[in-house]
């Protein structure tokens, strides 16, 4: 039978058993996930991420898909573009909208073309340089993608993008004492004095499990989670409604830190994981204790890591401070497709003088590694 291929207006029509089967396992790229942010109205209409996932078929058999966008701005990526943006400007065009592939304000490695056919995954990269053509577009990018999307995007249409990350992995640790081992001896004395700073301000720290979060934390933690974009004088990508959705339909994948100090909430962050990893995302405080954030963000999720035996914990985007903690960097990747040849060429020739920048910092993070040195 005919493979059809067809975009459509989101994830949430679509067969959720299907779109799972195809996924990597991660609950970030579950129906569940996608869906809760479109019907929460996080992506959507005036967000400026418009859901147009492209999907193949076979009859009613979902085959492969791509979680994709079309966006009006490239807030919530962190593959940072607006310098293209400014030149294509500059010069008289229009850069946006463009199209990405990705999980929405999430810098997490994933799957991007989805399907367990290599063969099904290249037909789709091509496919997003063609829709690219079709609708007169600036470009497509995928962001984040695993080692079998990127070799399907490896060809010469294709510019490839090198960025780092900071990642912890858990070596099989009997406890936290046993992993603090591990490390050099300065950084070791600095997080137990951290930990016992925030023991010693009167804060008691809870970590809580899908149904275990009620209405009253989720309602806490936005309010957090507000206060957090509210300091950076920056406007929050997620609702409420999108909290209360993934606790009701991922309680096997949400995890909570609540800090409490005198009998009341001060603090809280949340984290997503699954067998194999834990996703370090949100976090926010109503009042200010030196080292709690390291203390809810790093210290507990490693401690919860432990305790699960779960093998690595993806810190998330940016952040040299996390090498102190046990941290240490990782290559990252995103593809580009530009359709103007011109500016296809100088952004190729930026992306070979920043790969060789990435280069030298990677180096220089290895060399900075936090573990003692091997004699």
């Amino acid at each position: 039978m005919k493979i059809e291929a067809e975009f459509v207006d989101g994830v949430s029509g679509l067969d959720c058993a299907q779109w799972d089967a195809l996924t990597d396992g991660s609950p970030l790229l579950s129906h569940a996930f996608l869906s809760a942010l479109e019907q929460s109205g996080s992506v959507g209409e005036g967000s400026g991420w418009q859901p147009m996932p492209l999907v193949l078929k076979r009859d009613d058999s979902l085959l492969g898909a791509v979680p994709l966008y079309l966006k009006q701005h490239s807030y919530g990526e962190y593959v940072f573009d607006w310098s293209w943006a400014e030149a294509y400007a500059h010069h008289g065009l229009e850069y946006y909208p463009k199209l990405v592939a990705a999980v929405p304000f999430t810098p997490i490695t994933g799957t991007r073309l989805l399907s367990h056919d290599p063969v099904l995954q290249k037909r789709m990269a091509e496919m997003l340089c063609e829709t690219t053509q079709h609708l007169q577009l600036s470009s497509t990018h995928v962001l984040f993608p695993d080692v079998e999307s990127a070799q399907a995007l490896s060809g010469p249409q294709w510019l490839r993008r090198q960025g780092v990350q900071f990642r912890w992995e858990n070596q099989g640790f009997s406890s936290f004492d046993a992993f603090l081992t591990t490390l050099s001896h300065d950084k070791r004395k600095k997080i137990r004095q951290e930990r016992k700073k925030v023991t010693g301000a009167g804060v008691i720290c809870r970590r809580l499990r899908g149904h275990e979060i009620g209405e009253r934390e989720w309602d806490f933690f936005y309010k957090c989670y507000i206060n957090t974009y509210l300091e950076h004088h920056s406007s929050p990508y997620l609702t409420q409604a999108f909290f209360h959705e993934i606790g009701q339909r991922l309680p096997g994948n949400v995890m909570m830190v609540l800090a409490e100090r005198d009998g009341r909430y001060i603090a809280a962050a949340l984290n997503l994981y699954d067998a194999h990893c834990l996703y370090g995302r949100y976090w926010g405080a109503l009042a200010y204790v030196p080292n709690l954030h390291f203390e809810l963000c790093y210290y507990q999720a490693q401690e919860f890591c432990i305790e699960q035996a779960i093998h690595f914990f993806e810190g998330g985007a940016q952040g040299e401070h996390k090498l102190a903690r046990g941290f240490t960097a990782r290559e990252t990747c995103s593809f580009h497709y530009l359709t103007h040849p011109d500016f296809e060429a100088a952004v190729s020739r930026f992306l070979a003088r920043e790969g060789a920048d990435m280069c030298h910092y990677q180096q220089e993070l290895d060399e900075r590694a936090p573990y003692k040195k091997a004699d």
